[in-house]
């Protein structure tokens, strides 16, 4: 596997606050594309950190920001514990994400390192939500999103939905149909939106997979769907960042 070099960094994000996020480098003195990698709940973990890790193996300099800096800054969660992380969700606003994702898209820009014009992203739970939102935000030439409960209207408020005709890349969202979370009116509502916003996407659901497939720290890991998957979204970034 290529060197990297792993570090966390600090951001200013513009209402004042600073933000951490943990960046993976690859080692080889190259121009690679900038990935934006966004937590899920439970925080910047080694999960997480583990993921950015695996993308600057693979020739991108990740970077995933600590969203909850506001309120619990190097806030790690456990699996098991969903209790002690709803404040934090809830004390989050769309605009004070937006804020968090133009710094840490401005940090990737101005890194030396990084490809002029190449940055995507990816997101996982409510980093999926996060991602749907950063390909609104800000000019990302990818977006991938992970089970990302709330893009569409639920229970816990409206959803992105009528962000959807800003989105300026092509977007990738994986789902699984065992999730309750989400359940199989979301993904539909998603797609309808995209479609009808005329929006470059792929939507991919795995029939036997729960939400949280990906995460192999998690029990509903799901071997299949997480490595396809991971196939997938390596090829739709190589692809939509012109590395073909």
């Amino acid at each position: 596997m290529p060197q990297t070099k792993n570090e966390y960094v600090t951001l200013r994000v513009n209402d004042g606050t600073t933000m951490r996020a943990y960046a993976a480098h690859p080692t080889d003195g190259a121009q690679h594309p900038g990935l934006l990698v966004f937590q899920e709940a439970f925080g910047v973990n080694g999960h997480i950190r583990d993921v950015a890790e695996r993308f600057a193996q693979e020739g991108y300099i990740a970077l995933a920001p600590e969203l909850y800096h506001r309120t619990a800054p190097g806030f790690e969660g456990e699996y098991n514990n969903f209790g002690a992380i709803m404040p934090l969700m809830q004390a989050m606003t769309d605009q004070g994400i937006e804020s968090d994702i133009r710094a840490a898209f401005e940090w990737l820009r101005a890194d030396a390192g990084v490809l002029d014009g190449s940055v995507a992203c990816t997101g996982f739970c409510m980093g999926g939500r996060v991602s749907f939102l950063a390909d609104a935000a800000v000019p990302l030439k990818a977006a991938i999103s992970y089970y990302g409960g709330g893009i569409a209207p639920g229970p816990r408020g409206p959803g992105l939905l009528g962000r959807a005709g800003s989105l300026h890349a092509p977007i990738l969202l994986f789902w699984g149909l065992q999730d309750k979370h989400i359940g199989i009116e979301q993904p539909r509502a998603v797609a309808d939106a995209l479609r009808a916003a005329q929006k470059p996407f792929v939507s991919v659901e795995f029939s036997e997979a729960d939400h949280g497939f990906f995460c192999d720290a998690r029990p509903s890991y799901n071997a299949p769907a997480a490595a396809q998957s991971w196939a997938l979204t390596l090829r739709f970034l190589k692809t939509n960042l012109g590395q073909d």
